[in-house]
């Protein structure tokens, strides 16, 4: 049986399944919203905790008494554009092609929340000029290392239900799980090693979890292969699951743009768990 997540502060995720039905419409509205309001409400309740580069952020308003937050859309800009234009290839990245990269509901939301929020907020996104979405779900399940479950996994339910097309799997890769769950990124890992902008937050990251802090004269990355030996569980990861969305004001618009991938068949089944993701754990 197939079901959707949704989430409650505190990052708890609970899950609708589309039969369960129940959502009127009429009781709610979607705007554009500005970057606080979006990142302070995705961070609040996503499991990663973190806050993609924004291009467009859309909100789902419950209008029955004092319009209510109650869901959050974020078009964003991925790492590189090759993202975009592997599968978008006519599309400008960043102008015309974009990542969906949060989509959080509340748990309050009642079932086919989700696909009314996404057309509403793909009818604004094309309108904006958007002809293209990647978007991304992420099959492995996280577990902390006591083994308790942060995140279940999804196979992109919704983007299944709203018809996106699938276009199989990005780059396999081998995480750094830290004993909270999170994963640790290589881009941190390489803001360690070079001392770029940002490496502080990164380090602190690691000593919250357990690692020793570096003392004075350590050479960066001397630190950082001590650290990660010491509070990372490598796992390994074989892609997250890509889909792909036409937009356009009409039927005629959205057939037009063309995505290089062939379309693929759903995935129904989350990954195993592998590698040693459940070191640790009770």
């Amino acid at each position: 049986m197939t079901a959707c997540m949704r989430w409650s502060p505190g990052r708890i995720q609970t899950w609708r399944r589309p039969e369960d039905g129940g959502f009127d419409a009429a009781r709610y509205g979607v705007t554009e919203i500005p970057e606080d309001a979006a990142k302070s409400y995705v961070t609040g309740r996503h499991y990663s905790g973190t806050y993609p580069a924004a291009r467009l952020r859309y909100g789902l308003y419950d209008l029955a008494t004092e319009p209510a937050l109650c869901g959050v859309a974020v078009l964003s800009v991925p790492m590189t554009s090759r993202v975009l234009t592997a599968v978008f290839p006519h599309l400008q990245p960043y102008r015309e092609s974009l990542e969906l990269g949060r989509f959080v509901l509340d748990d309050a939301v009642p079932a086919n929340g989700e696909s009314w929020f996404l057309g509403q907020a793909f009818r604004l996104a094309a309108a904006a000029g958007i002809r293209g979405l990647v978007s991304f779900s992420d099959p492995l399940p996280r577990r902390r290392a006591d083994g308790t479950l942060v995140m279940p996994g999804h196979v992109g339910t919704i983007y299944q239900a709203s018809n996106a097309a699938y276009t199989g799997r990005s780059t396999g890769r081998t995480l750094t799980l830290l004993p909270d769950g999170s994963v640790f990124s290589a881009r941190a890992a390489q803001k360690i090693r070079a001392q770029d902008r940002g490496h502080e937050y990164a380090e602190r990251q690691l000593v919250t979890v357990g690692a020793a802090p570096r003392r004075a004269g350590q050479l960066p990355a001397e630190w950082l292969a001590v650290a990660l030996a010491d509070v990372g569980r490598p796992v390994r990861h074989r892609g997250n699951h890509r889909y792909a969305f036409r937009l356009g004001t009409s039927r005629r618009d959205r057939a037009a743009v063309t995505v290089a991938i062939p379309a693929g068949a759903y995935p129904k089944d989350l990954d195993g768990y592998q590698g040693d993701l459940f070191r640790g754990a009770a």
